[in-house]
């Protein structure tokens, strides 16, 4: 009995040693295993508090200067003095032909007889034709209209010209030297025995806010050698209607709602910059015819 009581006393005393000896062991396990945990923890916090210390190196490079950012699509621009923006532009003319601001300006038809109102100059012929009036189709009558077209026939030639006191042949018919280092367009192509260099050309003639086209087809108003006005900056050298230095025809007067006598600003243009317009129905291209 007491045998049997010694050996029950052995085994529970052994399964208790065994118990405690587990759970010894699973507490250094956990112990351990808190260690592990905070060593990393600190690891860690060491690795970032060396990284948030250390300052980023920082590439230095040679400055350059930044690109330039391109214009706005709808941006103005200029050429030469003027405004060209999209919105307001006018026809663009070449900056290579001074503006006459402020030129008296009178009017002339063809087929208008001498009288005392201009100097009892005809205009049935004009400086460079003879035979205007016929060419054109008949007079050119500024009362009698149909829009800006006479109204008893169809002009054969363009109804808006004009005249200004320059002459590029003498009085003997033969073409002035000057001209090649005078006319600025003179030298774009040959000339003909009987072809202007100043007859057929566009000029650009401004009232306010309008603006309307003509081509050259005679010489006036009252002078014919005035060449520092015409191709230069000077003032007309003409006296006569308060210094009167361009003489438009009715279709121009018209267009313009101009007086007898009035003020406007002009400028030589080049027939490629010509818009539409009643100035283009009609395009005069004959040249000089005398008898």
């Amino acid at each position: 009995m007491i045998i049997l009581f010694l050996s029950l006393a052995g085994i529970v005393f052994g399964y208790g040693v065994k118990k405690f000896q587990t759970r010894t062991a699973e507490a250094k396990k956990l112990e351990q295993a808190k260690k592990s945990n905070t060593g990393n923890k600190k690891e860690k916090d060491t690795v970032e508090e060396f990284v948030s210390s250390e300052p980023l190196p920082v590439a230095i490079e040679e400055s350059a200067p930044a690109p330039e950012s391109p214009a706005p699509k709808n941006s103005s621009t200029t050429q030469g003095d003027q405004d060209v923006s999209p919105k307001t532009v006018p026809p663009v003319v070449s900056s290579r032909y001074p503006i006459h601001k402020n030129i008296t300006t009178t009017f002339f038809w063809a087929g208008e007889e001498a009288g005392k109102d201009n100097k009892n100059i005809s205009n049935l012929p004009s400086a460079w034709d003879e035979q205007w009036v016929k060419h054109f189709g008949g007079v050119d009558d500024p009362d009698k209209r149909s829009g800006f077209f006479p109204a008893k026939f169809a002009p054969k030639e363009n109804p808006f010209y004009f005249a200004l006191p320059y002459n590029d042949f003498d009085d003997n018919g033969k073409r002035k030297q000057e001209v090649y280092s005078l006319i600025p367009w003179a030298k774009e192509k040959t000339w003909g025995q009987l072809e202007s260099v100043c007859k057929n050309r566009w000029i650009k003639i401004i009232k306010g806010d309008k603006a309307a086209y003509a081509q050259w087809q005679d010489v006036g108003p009252f002078k014919e050698d005035d060449k520092n006005y015409v191709f230069g900056t000077a003032d007309p050298k003409s006296k006569i209607n308060n210094n009167a230095g361009l003489d438009v025809s009715p279709a121009v007067n018209q267009y313009l709602g101009l007086a007898d006598i009035d003020k406007a600003d002009w400028q030589f243009i080049d027939a490629s910059a010509v818009p539409d317009g009643p100035w283009r129905k009609v395009v005069t291209t004959s040249q000089c015819y005398w008898n």
